[in-house]
């Protein structure tokens, strides 16, 4: 197992002297009972690709969302048998005809769809599309963070860029604690708002750490809000569902100036990883290179736990970001 800033050892011809790797597969869609570490061929990087010796990789409620059942899946265009898990972190160990800026040993993190949990991952080193895409890790950013910020840095990053919070803004974000929230509660408040993040009330210190103002949600939140700020809130990021927008609504807020990623709502924007603004992703990284942004890790797991690791992350209880080892 590797550790967070230990890079795995690269063969003279680039192939890092393996035939056959490890990668977590699902042969029926459903939980987490479905995944299983196997063995199969290492893939090679074509042309404009990289591939990756991956030391980490951080798990997402769309991870097993889209692998619970046949339909879901294939919006995604995901077939059987499936990879499983998107964010990752590693070396590069493999570079493919006509690629540039990526070479064997750069220290790199990113997304690839449905795949990270695995040895090697082969990524497009263009970044047309995400989930499908690998960046350089700025010095000061270990592996197992690294593997975090790709989907929860995107997603929140698109719902902000969908309120626009300023210094003269107080924000509602719902759901703040999750691994999106995270990001959300930071970025805006470095964009110099004031933010009020909904939780549980175990959550209240998790939340304080972040940069919020905690207020626990359920029914009566409405009047709990009015209480923190009588002034009014802004503008409102629901990440859960939708009771942020109902309470947001009843506060006076815009729908032009309320978001949702988690649930439609007619009216309200909604917001996800693909729509982050160009450059979000080392924007992330660089502040948390610098220490303005901190990623929580709530726990970390050796990809032979696979199963454990998921249905903690799939409870929507952790406070923080799953991390697996590889």
């Amino acid at each position: 197992m590797q550790t967070q800033n230990e890079q795995p050892p690269v063969g003279g011809d680039g192939t890092g002297g393996r035939g056959a790797v490890r990668a977590v597969l699902l042969d029926a869609f459903g939980g987490p009972e479905r995944l299983e570490v196997r063995e199969v061929p290492e893939p090679q990087a074509g042309p404009g690709q990289v591939r990756v010796r991956v030391t980490a990789a951080g798990l997402n409620p769309m991870d097993w969302i889209i692998t619970a059942d046949a339909d879901t899946a294939a919006r995604f265009g995901l077939t059987l048998p499936a990879g499983f898990g998107t964010d990752y972190a590693g070396v590069v160990d493999q570079v493919g005809d006509g690629v540039t800026g990526f070479a064997p040993g750069d220290r790199v993190f990113g997304g690839a769809l449905s795949r990270a949990v695995a040895d090697v991952v082969v990524v497009d080193a263009t970044g047309k599309t995400a989930a499908d895409e690998v960046h350089h890790t700025p010095d000061g950013v270990d592996d197992r963070t690294a593997a975090t910020l790709t989907i929860a840095g995107r997603t929140a990053s698109a719902a902000l860029a969908a309120v626009a919070p300023g210094p003269d803004d107080t924000v509602l974000i719902g759901g703040a604690g999750g691994g999106v929230g995270v990001f959300a509660v930071q970025l805006a408040r470095i964009a110099g708002a004031r933010v009020i993040g909904t939780g549980s009330a175990e959550s209240a210190g998790h939340l304080r750490g972040l940069g919020a103002e905690p207020v626990v949600h359920g029914e009566g939140l409405a009047d709990r809000v009015r209480a923190l700020a009588p002034g009014g809130i802004t503008a409102a990021v629901d990440l859960y569902g939708t009771e942020t927008v109902d309470v947001a609504r009843e506060l006076g807020v815009p729908d032009s100036r309320i978001c949702t990623i988690a649930a439609q709502v007619d009216g309200v924007t909604a917001a996800n990883g693909a729509s982050s603004p160009p450059g979000a992703l080392e924007e992330i990284a660089d502040l948390v290179a610098a220490g303005r942004l901190r990623v929580p890790l709530a726990a970390r797991f050796p990809v032979e736990e696979i199963r454990r690791a998921a249905a903690l992350q799939a409870d929507r209880h952790v406070r923080g970001k799953v991390v697996i080892d590889l």
